[in-house]
């Protein structure tokens, strides 16, 4: 690292993109117009959306990603600002931002459809990494050929890294058994062994700390020889949006790993800021601030 590196608790690799969520009574089918009963539009992306999970529960984050030089991206760029993550390490240019819609469902389920045009993953010297010091990486695989580099050079510097794996694909595939903890979505956990248990097993032999994520039905998890599960966090409020939930989960998982936190502190606390963020519409607009989060979390 250079000598005048910038100091953050978790820097966030990864995706960042722009989301409009619609909130609509249900799916369209095939050749039906739907009518949307709300409008929540803002940043997002895993890895972006982490970062700001981080910010906003009183830690320092930085992102290292791509966004276009555009309506989108500047958009998006102004937000990281607006909540304090350092910036220092996006990489723009003129393809463009990649552009997601949601439609939720009033009971949280959603459809995504992404755009990304002619946007491509950044290259490996793309980002100069020296100007970040980080105490925790969290990685969604999005972006892997930045990503490959940067988990060699956090090994050597014994950086603790997280790999948000929302689904199988090259980048977490290449991922999984370069990170000390592999933090997996149910989806990604039966794409690679069929089932949750099995993938438990398997994927136990590529990180030394594995979590599947369950959604309503909690986690489970293998450490090591130690295995177990946590049951989903109860909160007095309605489920209204899933969007962002593993984001928030992820990005608060990073934060209790950068505040040395004991393991069964780490499940607590990325499982309480998941549950919260699915109480609003939008991923952004659902991420706990220290406050909300604090008081659900002391509770337990």
């Amino acid at each position: 690292m250079k000598e005048n590196s910038i100091d953050v608790d978790v820097l966030c690799v990864g995706h960042a993109c722009y989301d409009l969520v619609f909130s609509v009574q249900k799916h369209p089918e095939s050749d039906e117009k739907v009518f949307a009963d709300d409008l929540v539009s803002s940043g997002g992306g895993p890895a972006a959306n982490a970062a700001i999970a981080v910010s906003r529960l009183g830690l320092n984050a930085a992102f290292a990603g791509y966004l276009g030089n555009d309506l989108y991206g500047e958009m998006h760029l102004q937000e990281f600002i607006n909540h304090q993550v350092g910036t220092q390490l996006i990489a723009r240019g003129n393809a463009p931002t990649p552009l997601s819609t949601v439609l939720v469902k009033p009971d949280g389920k959603r459809a995504l459809v992404n755009y990304k045009g002619s946007t491509k993953a950044l290259l490996e010297d793309d980002i100069d990494f020296s100007i970040i010091k980080a105490k925790v990486i969290l990685l969604d695989g999005h972006e892997p050929y930045i990503s490959y580099k940067l988990v060699e050079l956090a090994r050597k510097l014994k950086i603790p890294t997280v790999l948000d794996a929302g689904s199988l694909h090259e980048g977490t595939e290449k991922l999984m058994d370069k990170v000390d903890y592999l933090v997996a979505s149910e989806k990604f956990a039966c794409q690679v062994a069929g089932d949750v248990d099995s993938a438990l097993a398997v994927l136990a032999t590529k990180s030394p700390a594995v979590v599947i994520t369950l959604g309503e039905k909690g986690l489970i998890w293998q450490r090591g020889d130690q295995l177990g599960g946590v049951p989903a966090i109860s909160i007095n409020a309605d489920i209204c949006d899933t969007t962002g939930a593993g984001d928030a989960f992820h990005g608060a998982f990073a934060a209790a790993v950068a505040k040395n936190m004991s393991w069964s502190d780490v499940l607590s606390y990325s499982s309480v800021a998941g549950t919260l963020c699915c109480t609003k519409v939008g991923a952004r607009t659902g991420l706990p601030s220290k406050v909300e989060h604090n008081k659900v979390f002391l509770s337990l």
